[in-house]
This record gives structure tokens, C-alpha cells and sequence, in this order.
């Protein structure tokens, strides 16, 4: 047997059936036996080797005998003839049944099959018994080597290692044409990028909604042509490390209906500071941010931090204050926990993340890890981005002249009362934001949020999760004092095109008795906000002029239980101040082109703590301690009660944009802080303090040195 034959007689062993399929003649028993027939040249094969060789002596008897009829062939016939036949127990072929049109076809198989030589027969459990088969003739006849010819060539054509894959080369790769800045991603929140379209967005008779903080780069783009800009800064250069550096992602890809890019972040600082006993401040912060789009619908982008520093002397003393249960000295605020680095220094590793899926034009969903802000304003009192990054989830509903943001947020409790099996506290918060367009001019903006823990294994309370439920209800309904719930409102005023007016009232807990009783109750614990934005101020191009008065009393943002006060990881989540102060922030930033110019001054009065011997008291400006612990008055409470503090902050800070990609800038900053207060104690005392930087930093979230 050659080998042709064999891989023929494989094939047809696995296909052979009473309907077969064209130019082939195979045969298939009716009747499972122990042993097939055996013909002379198959003895001494057994089980699938006998059936095999069965087959071929077969289909070899056919081809040799068979004779077409000379017309049909004349006539370039092709058909099919079908035998049903039987070896008995005597080994003698006989036909049972002929299935053709053609008549002289069916007696050339009968005759064919009369001429089969006798042989050995079927056999079951060792005795003799007959067997029937199918066979099906095609006409014109192929020989066995044909036959298996032609199958060996179609399965050489069907293996799948030797056919190549194609599917990598026909992916289809477009020139990158900046989509993120048309997406729904969300644009990194830094104060000084985000003035650069801010009066875009506060045209008289524009519909934009501008507190609810990260935009989107779709809210931002309907005014402001992000991708306009970023294509007239772009810088005449042939080399690809020189695009890379001045111009482009890192890696960038666009394809069909999706897009990719990826960059490293640095943030490489380096500085002196009058108040500090090392030689210098630095920061070392190595980061890789990857962000993408696939569809329209679905946005995201990751970073991850690496980052070592030494700050100046108060903002390390600060930070150290708010140090967690465990042992690590400091958590750098805004950013998290740090552990020790070398002797004096600290280690901050961050991550921050967001995906955002856009069902429909009216809705978006975001789940993410990091930080949101409410507001008009450089600080927020209903919900700031100075606290460290925290897991949320967000609802953004925008229509008519409306836009809803339900915002549901998981947070942390670090303080060594709470902290069980070194695992620090969980507490939630559910907020939601109602911004509605009055006019053309006027914006007026609701806010409400609640505060609770997992007392009594209560989790994420199911009750806040409805989005438009009035979470004060619910809250007293679930306990009167199980959780915090505070309200708000915000309004915004368009004078004109160059200036707008804003505002927000912020109510922790109002005693309407009190406030008509005029004696200045500890109950009612509420902060107000009014500024106002001066675009293209005095007609200059792209300087924006903006001035803001803060004033919040005693004992906001905090609570009876502590853990359910307004705060994430030691920080506040209203105003960084925490409660009990008044400031006044005036700032001024400029940009043309790459070049860019901010100035902040900032003069306050906080009302801070004694924390001696001699006097324990609660004064109501730290928010980590309870307002029913210590508290020194109920009546004639005042903003600057306790320890007076005056506060004066300079920040001024000019450089050069390198990539606007990455928001990348070589830059110079000087900070002059004086700290005055009443009287000095161990951790509060008069400090005045200089502090020079120079550096290159993403800018793409906001540190706030002005505490």
C-alpha cells in the first residue's frame, strides 16, 4: 500500500456515508461487527487497520471492473450510482439494492459485484455473520491514487500552519489627529489650565454649566477650540525626539473607532526654603499616565506616581499633623500617606484613574479614583480637590438648562481611635449637585450631601443610592444622628462677557431660633463664599483678574461623631481651612502662547486651637474633634475665636509651556508665608518663611501650599 493510497483511504474512512459527497466512491457498513470482512491482502490486520484495508480493496475491485456504457461516455455523463450490498456468512458479495436513472449503469454494478471474489466474512464474538455496506460510484471513475492525490492537496491547503495570518497587518492605523480633545475624557483640573477657557465658557447666553469640576473635553470643547490651540502652538520641527518633546504624545495610536496614547509625567522640583534646616526642597515624582477612547462612548486614563520629596519647614510640619495610625510620620495633603525617605524627607506613592462611559448625549458614568470640585472659585466650600484621591462613582445628567451630578463617594478614617487590626475606618458620602440656568446671565446652582459609616454593618446605604432623594430625609429617618448631611447653594452672575460674579452658601446645621435670637449660636455653623472673575481685564488679551472672600464659623464640616465629619484621610473636603476663619484670595494669571504668568496673595484670619495645659478647648476650627467635646461657648461664638491667627500668603509663580500635550512647563515659583498668631505653642507659632523653586512639572492637579 503506497503511501497516497493510505491518506486516501484516512480520508474517506472519516466521510463515507449513504449520501457521499462528489467524484469520491466509498463504501460504509450497516451492521457493527466484532471484525470486518478480511481479503487476502488484509490478514493479520486488526481493528481500525482492517477496516481501513477493507475500504480499499473495495473501492480498488470497483475502479478495475466497472466499465461505463461507451454512449455515457460519448455524452461526457456524470452521475451517481449507489449500491446497497452484503458479505454473508459465507463471505460471498451480494447486491441488495441499485439506486441509478440509468439502467445500464445498474446492471454494470450487479455485474461488477458478481465477479467479487469469496471471503473471509464478518464476524461477532468469534462467529461468522453477514454485514451490509453502501456504496456510492461517481461516475467518471478516479482511480484510488487520483482520489488520494487530490485529497492530500486539499488538506495541504486546509492546515492552518502552513496558510499565514494576516489578521496583525490589515489592522488599520489612521494619522493621529488629537481626538482626546473632542472626547469625553476628562480634562486634568488645574487651576491655571483651566483659566486659559473659562471665559469661553462664561459667554452671556451660553448654556455651559462651569462649577461641577473635572470638565470633559466634549463640555469644554462646544466653546473653547482645544484642538485649534494646541495645533497653533505646535513647533516647526523634522526629528521625532523634537516632536516628542515639543509637540506630541509619546506614543500615540488611532485606528478605527479608537485611539491610544501614552506619556511619562515628571514633576522635578528643586528649591530653598528660609524655615527649613536642610540645604533644599525638591520633589521627584516619575509617572505614567495611559489614556485612550474606545468608540465614542467609552473613555479612560490611568496614572501611576512615584514620587520622593522635602517640602518647606511648615508644610512638612503640616503634613505631619495629619500623620495615619501605623506609624508613617505624614500624609502629604492632597496627594496621601508617606512613609519616611532617608531621614528627612517622605515618599507619597499616588494613583489616579477614571473611565467614563456615554450611554446616550444626556448621560455620562464615571467610576474613578481621585478628586472633584464644586465651584466657581479658587476654593470650594461645598466640595474642594484638596483631600487625597478616594474611589467615586458619578452621574452626570445633562438637559435643557439643566445639569444633575450624583456623586457617590467611599472614603477613609485614619485616626488611631478608629483603626481596628491596622485597618483604617470606611465611611461613605453621597452627594448631589442641581445646576440650573436661569437666563442668560444668571446661574443658580443646589447642593446636598450625607456622611455615615458602617455602624452596625450598614455598608453603602442602599437609601442615598436613589439619585434624586432628599438625603436630609432620609438621614434623620435612619437615625438623627447616624450620619452628617449638609446643604448648599451656589450662584453665578454674568455682568457681561469680561466679568462674572459668583457665590456659595454652605448650612452644616442651622438653628432658625438662634439666628433670630442674634446671639451668635454655636448651632449655626454655616460659611459663605462671594468673587468675581474679570476676563481680558483691562483689555488685555488672556489676563484674568479674580478676587474672592471666604468666610466660614466654627465647627464646620465637623460632627458629634467624628468619623462622620465633612473629611478624607485627615483632610478637610470643604475649604482646606478646615472651619472657624475668614480669607481673602485676589489672583492674577496671564498666558500668551507658551508663556505663562500666575500671582495668588492671600491674607486670612483662623481661629485655631491652644491644645496646652492651661487651655483644651474646642474652638471649632479643627474639624477631627467632636463639637460636643470641650466646646468653651454656646452663645458668642465668632470667626477667630481661640488661638487668632493672621495669615498672609504671596505665591507667585512664570514659566514656559513645553508640551501641550502633557501640560509640561519649565517654571519658577516664589512663596513668602507669614503666620501670626495670638500666642505661640509647641505646634503653633509665628513663622515667617521664603521659599524659592525652580522646576519642570505636568501640570495636571493643583498643589495647594497655602495652608
Amino acid at each position: 500500500m503506497n503511501k497516497s493510497a493510505l491518506t486516501f483511504i484516512l480520508m474517506l474512512t472519516s466521510l463515507i456515508a449513504f449520501a457521499q459527497e462528489n467524484n469520491t466512491s466509498s463504501v460504509k457498513s450497516g451492521f457493527t461487527s466484532e471484525q470486518f470482512p478480511v481479503f487476502q491482502n488484509c490478514e493479520n490486520l486488526i481493528d481500525k487497520k482492517l477496516e481501513n484495508c477493507f475500504y480499499k480493496e473495495v473501492q480498488d475491485f470497483v475502479f478495475q471492473n466497472f466499465e461505463v456504457p461507451e454512449n455515457l461516455k460519448q455524452n461526457n455523463y456524470k452521475g451517481e450510482v449507489k449500491v446497497l450490498f452484503e458479505v454473508d456468512a459465507t463471505g460471498v458479495f451480494k447486491v441488495i439494492y441499485v439506486n441509478t436513472a440509468n439502467e445500464d449503469l445498474s446492471n454494470e454494478a450487479k455485474r461488477v459485484f458478481g465477479k467479487f471474489p469469496t471471503i473471509k466474512p464478518s464476524t461477532y464474538n468469534g462467529k461468522p455473520t453477514y454485514s451490509k455496506y453502501t456504496i456510492t460510484i461517481n461516475i467518471p471513475l478516479k482511480s484510488t491514487d487520483q482520489m488520494a492525490a487530490e485529497a492530500a492537496a486539499a488538506a495541504q491547503i486546509l492546515k492552518p500552519t502552513e496558510k499565514p495570518m494576516t489578521e496583525l497587518d490589515s489592522i488599520v492605523y489612521k494619522k493621529y489627529n488629537n481626538p482626546e480633545f473632542e472626547s469625553h475624557l476628562n480634562i486634568p483640573f488645574s487651576h491655571s489650565y483651566y483659566a486659559q477657557f473659562d471665559g469661553a465658557m462664561n459667554q452671556v447666553g451660553s448654556n455651559s454649566h462651569t462649577s461641577s469640576k473635572p470638565y470633559t473635553y466634549a463640555e469644554v470643547s462646544k466653546y473653547y477650540n482645544l484642538k485649534a490651540v494646541n495645533e497653533s502652538l505646535q513647533k516647526k520641527t523634522s526629528t521625532w525626539l523634537g516632536r516628542k518633546w515639543w509637540n506630541e504624545n509619546l506614543v500615540q495610536i488611532q485606528g478605527e473607532d479608537y485611539w491610544l496614547a501614552l506619556n511619562p509625567i515628571v514633576d522635578l522640583q528643586m528649591g530653598k526654603a528660609s524655615d527649613l534646616d536642610a540645604s533644599y526642597t525638591y520633589v521627584n515624582t516619575r509617572a505614567l499616565n495611559f489614556r485612550g477612547g474606545l468608540g465614542k462612548q467609552i473613555n479612560f486614563t490611568t496614572t501611576i506616581f512615584e514620587s520622593q520629596g522635602r517640602f518647606a519647614g511648615y508644610f512638612n510640619d503640616y503634613a505631619e499633623s495629619l500623620k495615619p495610625s501605623g506609624g508613617n510620620p505624614a500624609i502629604i495633603p492632597g496627594i496621601g500617606i508617606a512613609k519616611r525617605f532617608k531621614t528627612d524627607a517622605y515618599d507619597f506613592p499616588l494613583a489616579e484613574a477614571n473611565i467614563t462611559y456615554t450611554p446616550y448625549k444626556f448621560f455620562d458614568l464615571q467610576l474613578g479614583y481621585g478628586r472633584n470640585f464644586i465651584g466657581d472659585g479658587y476654593r470650594s466650600l461645598i466640595e474642594s480637590d484638596g483631600a487625597s484621591p478616594y474611589p467615586y462613582f458619578k452621574i452626570n445628567t445633562t438637559f435643557w438648562k439643566i445639569k444633575y451630578t450624583n456623586t457617590y463617594m467611599w472614603l477613609k478614617d485614619v485616626r488611631p481611635e478608629v483603626t481596628v487590626d491596622k485597618t483604617y475606618a470606611t465611611k461613605f458620602m453621597a452627594n448631589h449637585y442641581l445646576s440650573w440656568n436661569v437666563s442668560n446671565r444668571l446661574n443658580l446652582g443646589f447642593f446636598e450631601s450625607v456622611v455615615w459609616t458602617d455602624t452596625n454593618n450598614r455598608g453603602f446605604d442602599v437609601n442615598f443610592v436613589n439619585p434624586i432623594i432628599f438625603y436630609r430625609t432620609v438621614e434623620f429617618t435612619s437615625s438623627s444622628r447616624s450620619g452628617n448631611a449638609m446643604l448648599g447653594i451656589t450662584g453665578k452672575y454674568k455682568w457681561n462677557n469680561s466679568i462674572n460674579l459668583y457665590s456659595q452658601f454652605l448650612i452644616d446645621e442651622f438653628s432658625v431660633s438662634d439666628v433670630k435670637a442674634g446671639d451668635k449660636s454655636w448651632k449655626n455653623k454655616f460659611g459663605f463664599q462671594i468673587g468675581g472673575k474679570y476676563y481680558n481685564a483691562f483689555d488685555v488679551k488672556d489676563l484674568l483678574l479674580q478676587v474672592e472672600y471666604n468666610h466660614v464659623r466654627p465647627y464646620v464640616y465637623s460632627h458629634s461623631a467624628v468619623i462622620t465629619n465633612y473629611g478624607h484621610n485627615n483632610q478637610s473636603l470643604g475649604h482646606q481651612w478646615g472651619g472657624n476663619f475668614n480669607e481673602l484670595v485676589v489672583i492674577g494669571r496671564y498666558h500668551k502662547g507658551r508663556i505663562f504668568g500666575d500671582a495668588k496673595f492671600t491674607v486670612g484670619t483662623r481661629g485655631l486651637d491652644f491644645n496646652t495645659t492651661q487651655d483644651t478647648y474646642n474652638y471649632g476650627g479643627d474639624i477631627y474633634k467632636s463639637y460636643d467635646v470641650k466646646r468653651p461657648y454656646d452663645k458668642g461664638v465668632k470667626v477667630g475665636q481661640g488661638n487668632k491667627t493672621d495669615v498672609f500668603i504671596a505665591d507667585i509663580q512664570g514659566g514656559y509651556l513645553i508640551n501641550p500635550m502633557t501640560n509640561l512647563k519649565l517654571f519658577g515659583s516664589f512663596i513668602y508665608r507669614n503666620f501670626d498668631p495670638t500666642q505661640d505653642t509647641a505646634t503653633t507659632f509665628k513663622q515667617s518663611t521664603t521659599w524659592f523653586s525652580i522646576g519642570l512639572r505636568s501640570d495636571i492637579f493643583n498643589w495647594y501650599f497655602d495652608y
